[in-house]
């Protein structure tokens, strides 16, 4: 059986869950802990040693991202539950992590079991959620690190000192402000979702630029913005107008 800890601060959620798993999927689980808070969570985990926690994200006081922060090890597996859609959905995602949205339902929770189960590399689940925390660190995005996957490990960078990002295939090339290049086998996509988009605009099927280093926008003949270091880059047709109104009608 799995070992289980359930943490979400609301009552009826822990027990609307654990009666989900008791009655879908019968003797493969073993609920050892229904915890309402982050430090009850903490001592749970320490005590029981679980193999799986169903995380709430928003609770009071101390949210999800605060309890892993907490452990010094981190060996279980992590499915995240939230009632907000847009709370960080996209950095636990890049993170290679699972999440459900409350009000949780039987197809959404099979196929989150599924993933558990299929999942080869359980060695990397700490790198994978430290590197998340370090996404969503809440600070002022302009000055906020973030953290890339690497072949050895992480790159952890400023997220202003990102000049731009260009699309290669299924990987990504990051070029930033010193001329240093790195590339991440990500997809262009799958690197804008991790990047804050008050900062990142995407103005082309192959380039995210960063707005404050954009110095001039051409319309005429080909689309394209010069940077500051006097590279110029490709604006789409398509993307023409969303850049507009991100830019120049708010100056």
């Amino acid at each position: 059986m799995i070992k289980t800890i359930i943490v979400d601060d609301e009552y009826n959620a822990r027990e609307f869950l654990e009666q989900l798993l008791q009655r879908y999927f019968p003797n493969k689980f073993l609920v050892l802990a229904k915890c309402e808070s982050v430090d009850e969570a903490q001592i749970a985990i320490e005590n029981f040693n679980p193999e799986l926690v169903f995380l709430d994200i928003q609770m009071p006081n101390k949210n999800g991202f605060e309890l892993l922060k907490s452990l010094k090890t981190i060996n279980f597996e992590v499915i995240f539950t939230t009632a907000h859609s847009e709370f960080g959905i996209q950095a636990v995602k890049a993170s290679a992590l699972d999440y459900l949205l409350k009000p949780i339902g039987y197809i959404d929770l099979l196929e989150s079991v599924k993933k558990y189960e299929t999942k080869q590399n359980k060695s990397s689940q700490q790198d994978r959620l430290l590197l998340l925390i370090e996404n969503m660190d809440f600070g002022s995005s302009e000055y906020r690190k973030i953290a890339f996957p690497t072949e050895t490990g992480f790159e952890f960078v400023k997220v202003n000192s990102i000049l731009y990002c260009e699309a290669e295939s299924n990987y990504t090339k990051v070029v930033f402000l010193d001329g240093k290049k790195i590339t991440l086998s990500k997809t262009l996509k799958s690197v804008e979702e991790l990047l804050p988009s008050d900062i990142f605009i995407r103005i082309h099927r192959s380039y995210l630029a960063n707005k404050n280093y954009i110095n001039r926008f051409n319309k005429t003949n080909d689309y394209f913005v010069e940077l500051t270091n006097g590279e110029t880059l490709p604006v789409s047709v398509r993307k023409k107008e969303d850049f507009i109104n991100d830019i120049i009608q708010k100056k």
